[in-house]
This record gives C-alpha cells, sequence and structure tokens, in this order.
C-alpha cells in the first residue's frame, strides 16, 4: 500500500454525540484503508497559517457506491484546526493523504477478539470487527468515556458485537468508573484471546497491565492504536516518537506515525513515555552537537 495525495469532496460533517463525523470521497484512499491506519488533513484554506495536517483514525471507508469511494473520520473539536473541519459543509473540498500508518494485525485463526475503545478513540474498532468477524471470530466491546455523551459508537457496539459493556466516569452509562475496572471480569466472561484497544494513552496503559495479569497471570497479548500528538503524519517532524522494544530486546524511539500508529502492547515502555529512557540505543547522543 502506498499513500496517496487526493482531493477530496465533502459529504458531510454531522454531530455525533460531543464530536463531529465527517464523510469525504477519497477514491485513491478508501480502496486501501485497513482498520488502525489514519489520514492526514490539511486544515485552513489555501492561505491559511495553519501548515500542518490534522490526523485521524479512519473509522468507515467504502471503495463502491455512486461516489467511488469514501473515508468517514471521527473528531473532537480542540483547536482551530479541527474547528476549521467542523464548519465544512457539503461540497466543500479537502486535500487529504493516506493510507497512513500500520494497522491492526488480524488473527491467522478464529479467536474470541475483545475490543475495547475509549471516547472518540473508538472510532477504528467497528471496522475491525468486521474485518474480524469475516475470518470467523468473535468479537466483544468494552467502550468508555467521561459521560454517555462522550461515548462513540454505543448502537454500533450493540449490532456488530456478540456483548458489550459500557463504563462513564459519571455513571450516566454502564458502570461508573473506567474500561480497566470491567476488563477482568469481561476477559473472563468472553474467554478473551486477543485485545485490541484504542483510546488515550492513560486507558492503554491500563488495558496492557490487565492483558498481562489476565488469566491468573498468564496473560493475554493485546494491540493498541496509540494517541501520540503527530504533527507531519509521514515521519518527519520526530513529534510523536515513544520508546519501543524491538525484537532484539533493544529500547529505540520509534515514530508513532510510520512505525505504527499500532503497536504489541508489551513493545512500550510505559513507564518511560514523558522523556527517552537511559538504555534507549543513541540516547547517550540525543542532544549532542
Amino acid at each position: 500500500m502506498s499513500p496517496v495525495q487526493v482531493t477530496g469532496e465533502v459529504l458531510a460533517v454531522k454531530p455525533a454525540g460531543s464530536y463531529y463525523a465527517l464523510t469525504v470521497v477519497a477514491k485513491g484512499i478508501a480502496g486501501q484503508v485497513q482498520p488502525g491506519q489514519f489520514v492526514g488533513i490539511a486544515v485552513g484554506g489555501e492561505n491559511t497559517s495553519m501548515l500542518l495536517r490534522r490526523c485521524f483514525s479512519v473509522h468507515q471507508a467504502s471503495e463502491r457506491g455512486v461516489y467511488g469511494g469514501t473515508v468517514e473520520v471521527v473528531f473532537a473539536v480542540t483547536g482551530r484546526g479541527t474547528a476549521w473541519l467542523a464548519r465544512r459543509r457539503q461540497g466543500d473540498s479537502l486535500d487529504i493523504v493516506g493510507p497512513l500508518g500500520k494497522p491492526f494485525a488480524l488473527p491467522k485463526d478464529a479467536a474470541n477478539c475483545l475490543l475495547v475503545g475509549g471516547g472518540y478513540g473508538s472510532a477504528p474498532l467497528f471496522g475491525l470487527a468486521e474485518r474480524l468477524r469475516e475470518r470467523g471470530c468473535r468479537v466483544d466491546f468494552v467502550l468508555g468515556a467521561a459521560t454517555a455523551e462522550k461515548l462513540f459508537g454505543a448502537l454500533e457496539a450493540k449490532r456488530r458485537g456478540a456483548s458489550v459493556a459500557f463504563t462513564t466516569d459519571d455513571g450516566s452509562l454502564g458502570d461508573r468508573g473506567v474500561v480497566s475496572d470491567v476488563l477482568p471480569e469481561v476477559i473472563e466472561r468472553t474467554r478473551a484471546d486477543v485485545i485490541y484497544a484504542c483510546g488515550p494513552m492513560g486507558m492503554l496503559a491500563a488495558v496492557h497491565r490487565v492483558a498481562g495479569s489476565a488469566y491468573g497471570g498468564q496473560g493475554i497479548p493485546a494491540f493498541v492504536a496509540v494517541e501520540e500528538s503527530m504533527a507531519c503524519g509521514v515521519g518527519v517532524c520526530m513529534t510523536c516518537v515513544l520508546p519501543v522494544v524491538g525484537r532484539d530486546g533493544l529500547t529505540r524511539m520509534v515514530r508513532t506515525c510510520v512505525d505504527g500508529p499500532v503497536f504489541a502492547s508489551a513493545s512500550i515502555r510505559w513507564d518511560s513515555l514523558d522523556g527517552v529512557p537511559a538504555d534507549a540505543v543513541g540516547a547517550g547522543t540525543m542532544g549532542a552537537s
């Protein structure tokens, strides 16, 4: 798969709870996207001072239909760029690059798969659920957010999952608390073989810990799509690096946008996300002139 740059026509921008769902024609991208990948969208118009693209996980992609290929992303308004996107209307043009990043790896054989999402981070999990079901996998969901309004995809999860558990910080939907509170029970009940997760980094770290202690400490693998800030999306700016342990046992600072965003949770140095570990390859030379 090779990323392409296209000019796409906006089909719709609709409120989705606390978020917005943007659907755009992206003929060269829609047919290539796999669950877990993302796109970079130029914001602000031709004469903007906002030079960097905004990166969003793909919620849905369709290569067929009357428009010949569409991509849908979900986002929250957090600054000038996303505010500009929320004001787009049907027929507007957008400059899009994608698909970017590495997708979720699918199991070779049918498995019991538990999909865990936080807030609108759950958006890429629904396309993943369809791929897993096509392989004969059982799919269960755990979705969490601060409030019921900030949960994304509750109805989709009910339609596509064998079971769904919800958590909200304020108890407005499902259990009061966070996803890691209910995860041990759901793993046991569904006999989960693997976890796929997407959401805030704190949530992903908690999912990693629970996955490692599952089944009396035997543990199960977890794959996470991390939410690091991506300024360029193509590996140039180095703003999205995080420490990851390679197959050789060495820690390297890797770029989330090109080496991820999906990683095996066990490979991430969760205790060192705020800096460069002293034992990382090249740590002694970083910052040297």
